[in-house]
This record gives C-alpha cells, sequence and structure tokens, in this order.
C-alpha cells in the first residue's frame, strides 16, 4: 500500500499491484462519483504551491523578561517613596510610624520568601507590590480613624485604642476577601498565576500582622514620649 497524507490524516491508502514507472498510477476501487470527486479535490489541495510571506518578526531574548522584572521594581520603588512621602505630610508623626512599619513588613515578606526559595518572576512581583498597596490601605484605615478620635478632643492613648478597635473589622474584611481570590487563584491557576496568588496570599498575610502589631506596638512607644504633647505633629 501507498499511504496518502493530507495535514497528517489518511486520505487514501490504495494497495500497489504493479510497477509504477511514469509516476502516474490510477486508483481504482468501489467508488461513487462524489467520493471519486472529494478524493481528486483533497489530493489536488495538497499540491497545490501555497507560499509563505514573511508578516512580522520578533525575537524574545532572555533579557527581556529580566528588564520586564527591573523595571517594576524601578516602578514598584518610585510608588513606595511617593506613598511614603504622602503618609509623612498627611498624617505626620502617625505617618512616619506606618512608613516604619510597612519597611520591616517588606523585610519579613522577602525573608519569607528567602527561606520558601520562591522565585519573583514577573507576576510574583506584581503580587508582592499589590500586598504592599493592602498594607498602606491597613495603615490608612487606622490612621483616618486615629483622626477622628483626636479631633474629639481624646487623649493620645484613648485615640490610638479607639482607631485600632474600631479599623479592624474593615481591615479583617478587606484582608479576608483577597485571600479569598488568592487562595482560589492558586488552586485552579497555571503556573504564573499560581506565582502571583502565593505572593499576593504571604504579602497580605504579613500585613494584617504588621498593621495592627508593628503599628500599633510603634505608636504605643511614640505615646509615652513627649512628642504626645506637641498637637501639631498629630493629624
Amino acid at each position: 500500500k501507498v499511504a496518502i497524507f493530507l495535514d497528517g490524516k489518511v486520505v487514501s491508502a490504495p494497495n500497489v499491484n504493479e510497477e509504477i514507472p511514469g509516476g502516474e498510477a490510477v486508483i481504482t476501487g468501489d467508488f461513487s462519483v462524489q467520493e471519486a470527486k472529494d478524493m481528486a479535490m483533497r489530493l489536488n489541495e495538497g499540491a497545490l504551491p501555497v507560499p509563505i510571506d514573511l508578516v512580522s518578526q520578533k525575537t524574545v531574548g532572555p533579557t527581556l523578561g529580566q528588564e520586564s522584572i527591573n523595571n517594576s521594581l524601578k516602578a514598584g520603588i518610585i510608588g513606595l517613596i511617593l506613598v511614603a512621602l504622602f503618609m509623612i505630610l498627611v498624617y505626620r508623626i502617625p505617618g512616619v510610624v506606618s512608613v516604619l512599619s510597612l519597611a520591616v513588613y517588606g523585610v519579613v515578606v522577602l525573608a519569607i520568601f528567602k527561606i520558601l526559595s520562591i522565585t519573583l518572576t514577573l507576576a510574583g512581583l506584581a503580587g508582592f507590590i499589590l500586598s504592599i498597596g493592602m498594607a498602606v490601605d491597613a495603615n490608612v484605615l487606622i490612621l483616618e480613624r486615629l483622626k477622628e478620635e483626636l479631633r474629639q478632643n481624646k487623649s493620645v492613648s484613648e485615640a490610638l485604642s479607639e482607631s485600632f478597635r474600631r479599623a479592624w473589622p474593615s481591615i479583617r474584611d478587606g484582608n479576608l476577601t483577597t485571600l479569598i481570590a488568592a487562595l482560589i487563584l492558586f488552586t485552579f491557576g497555571t503556573s504564573f498565576v499560581k506565582g502571583f496568588a502565593l505572593t499576593l496570599g504571604l504579602g497580605i498575610l504579613v500585613s494584617i500582622f504588621a498593621a495592627m502589631f508593628i503599628t500599633k506596638t510603634l505608636l504605643q512607644a511614640f505615646r509615652h514620649t513627649k512628642l504626645k504633647e506637641w498637637s501639631w505633629l498629630w493629624p
């Protein structure tokens, strides 16, 4: 038999009963007229000279991914500097404390990534930066509540206690919903999506700790200094 293939599929597999000296042969068999026409059409399609034209060409090298990661890191650093300036200008002493808390948060998260041997791909870096945004959001909720408590002429100690107590439900619910989304992405996503979900989830867990314990501890430390008597340093 001589199998005739078109696009990886067998079009026909006729038996060879005699020598084919001139390169031409006739396929015989019990075919209807329509089947013979279809066979001829398929054989002609396989012989059509279809030209291939170059429309576009793109070379992807190993440095492209590294360049994207470097650009993302630069964008993240610039964003962090701007956020730090905003927090300090708007919230003053509590803003400085929040920036210190966020710095500790960043070191802790990166240490966890190092311990767990997590490679920061572009998707993973995006998840980490997003978790930083969630950490900033938690601090903003606390400090905005602190502003409201201080405007009611409460002492710094009382305002601090109330601000953390009242801000906690919003921080808990917001981070919990994001954690659920990260868990779903990690369970059903592909490799890049899993990296994004993993860094986001770990970052959120650490951000809750940073906001409710590190920020609180640092603010309480400032509460016992003379700075609490300088009202212009507080929002």
